[in-house]
C-alpha cells in the first residue's frame, strides 16, 4: 500500500495547509514559535507540543537537564589556516546574529557552550577543498553541548562537512550565515553508534544573491533529531535543502525543516528521502514553508519520499505550506510513503534479475538521487557502502 499526497501548485494568496484531521484544525505557524536563550523559559518537552509530537522525548531526557556538560566528544578539524576564528563568550562577534533557541535542548546548548566553534570562509575566496569537522563521541553515558558558527563572507564559496561518529549524548546548535553573493554547501552526517542521542538545531540566514545548499544525512544513532531552519532574507537568495535517512530496528531519525521566504525573488527546493527496515524503525519529517508578504516572485517546492522495506517500520511525513502574498511564481509540496513498486520489480525480474537483486537495485536507485547531490566523491563512496551494508542486513521477510 502506498500513501501519496501531491499538491504541485497552490493558489497564490491561500493560507496555511497541513495534513491535519480537518479543515478547521488550527496550524501553529513555525515562525511564531517562542524563542529564548534561557532554558527556564521552556518546559520539559512532552508529546503534547506540536514540535515534539512525534519525538520519543523519554529517550531524549538526558538532553533536557540544565547541567554542566562533560567532554563527551572530540573535535578534529581539517581546514586551511585562518578559517577557524576565535569565538569566546556568549557575546562574541557574530554569535547570536541569526540563532534563537526554539526549544529546551537548544537553549541548554546555548547556555552551556560558553565558547563557539566559528568557521569563517574569507570574502571573495572560492575554496575548492573540503572544510571537515569530525565530531567523535567518546562515552554514551555522558552529555556534551556545542554551538557552531559557519559564516561565508561576501562572494565566497566553500563546502563544510560536519561528520558525527562514536557515542555520546549530544545537544548541538549550528548557526549559518551566508552573506551577499556567497555560496555555501553545508553537509551534516550522523553515523553514530546505536546508543547515541543527538539533537541539533540548525538556523541559517541567506543574504542577497547568496545560495545555501544544506544536506542532512542520518544513518546512525538511537535517536537523532536534526532540525534545519533557513531564512531567505536577501533578494535573489536561494536554498536547496536535501536529506537522506536510513532507519533500522529501534532507531528514530527525525528532521523538522523550516524554509522562510522573506525577501523577493527567492528560490527554494526541499527534497528529503528515507528508507526504513526492522521492527520499531521510525522516521519523522515535518516540512514547513512560509512565503512572507514581501516575498514576491518566489518559486518554492518541497517533497518527502519514504520507502518502507519491512513490516514493523513507520514513517511520518507532514508537509505544511503558508503563502502571504499573491505575487509568486509557484509553490507546492508532495509527500509519499510506500513499499516496493511492484511494477519496477516485475520489470527487473522480467529481464532475468533475481528478486533480491531487483529489490536492492530499487532501493539504491531511490536513495542515490540524494547521494549524488553531495559533490564529494569520497563521501558519496562512503554512503554508497553504508547503504549496501544496510541492505545486507534486511531480514528475508521483506515487506510485500
Amino acid at each position: 500500500m502506498t500513501t501519496t499526497t501531491e499538491a504541485p501548485q497552490v493558489v497564490p494568496g491561500s493560507r496555511a495547509h497541513s495534513d491535519g484531521a480537518g479543515a478547521f484544525t488550527p496550524v501553529q505557524t513555525r515562525s511564531e514559535r517562542p524563542t529564548s536563550f534561557e532554558p527556564g523559559d521552556f518546559s520539559a518537552p512532552s508529546n503534547r507540543e506540536v514540535n515534539w509530537r512525534y519525538t520519543p522525548v523519554d529517550r531524549l531526557a538526558p538532553l533536557f537537564a540544565d547541567e554542566d556538560a562533560a567532554d563527551a566528544v572530540e573535535y578534529r578539524i581539517d581546514a586551511p589556516e585562518g578559517f577557524v576564528v576565535p569565538s569566546q563568550g556568549h557575546d562574541a562577534a557574530v554569535r547570536g546574529e541569526v540563532f534563537r533557541p526554539e526549544d529546551l535542548s537548544a537553549a541548554i546548548a546555548w547556555k552551556r557552550s560558553a565558547d563557539a566553534l566559528h568557521v569563517r570562509i574569507p570574502a571573495d575566496l572560492e575554496h575548492e577543498g573540503l572544510v571537515r569537522i569530525d565530531v567523535v563521541g567518546t562515552d554514551a553515558s555522558l552529555r556534551a553541548t556545542a554551538h557552531v558558527v559557519v559564516e561565508a563572507l561576501p562572494n565566497s564559496s566553500a563546502t563544510v562537512l560536519l561528520h558525527h561518529t562514536g557515542s555520546a549524548q549530544y545537544a548541538q546548535n549550528v548557526e549559518i550565515i551566508v552573506r551577499d553573493g556567497a555560496r555555501l554547501n553545508l553537509i551534516t552526517v550522523q553515523r553514530w553508534e546505536d546508543d547515541a542521542l543527538h539533537t541539533a538545531s540548525h538556523q541559517a540566514r541567506v543574504d542577497r544573491d547568496a545560495t545555501l545548499i544544506h544536506t542532512v544525512i542520518s544513518f546512525g544513532g538511537g535517536v537523532v533529531r536534526v532540525n534545519p531552519s533557513v531564512e531567505l532574507a536577501g533578494a535573489g537568495s536561494e536554498a536547496k535543502l536535501y536529506g537522506l535517512s536510513y532507519s533500522d530496528a529501534g532507531q528514530h531519525l527525525e528532521s523538522q525543516v523550516f524554509l522562510f521566504h522573506k525577501g523577493p525573488h527567492t528560490k527554494g527546493d526541499v527534497l528529503y528521502k528515507g528508507a526504513l527496515q526492522g521492527v520499531g524503525a521510525r522516521s519523522v519529517w515535518i516540512g514547513d514553508v512560509l512565503i512572507g508578504p514581501d516575498a514576491v516572485g518566489t518559486d518554492s517546492y518541497e517533497a518527502n519520499r519514504n520507502l518502507v522495506l519491512t513490516d514493523g517500520a513507520r514513517a511520518d511525513s507532514v508537509p505544511n505550506l503558508e503563502i502571504e502574498t499573491g505575487d509568486i511564481q509557484g509553490a507546492g509540496h508532495a509527500s509519499a510513503t510506500g513499499r516496493f513498486d511492484d511494477e519496477q520489480l516485475f520489470y527487473l525480474q522480467a529481464r532475468g534479475i533475481s528478486e533480491d537483486e531487483a529489490r536492492r537495485l530499487v532501493v539504491i536507485g531511490f536513495l542515490a538521487e540524494i547521494v549524488q547531490k553531495l559533490g564529494i566523491p569520497s563521501l558519496e563512496a562512503e554512503l554508497a557502502e553504508a547503504i549496501e551494508a544496510e541492505l545486507a542486513a534486511v531480514a528475508p521477510e521483506v515487506a510485500e
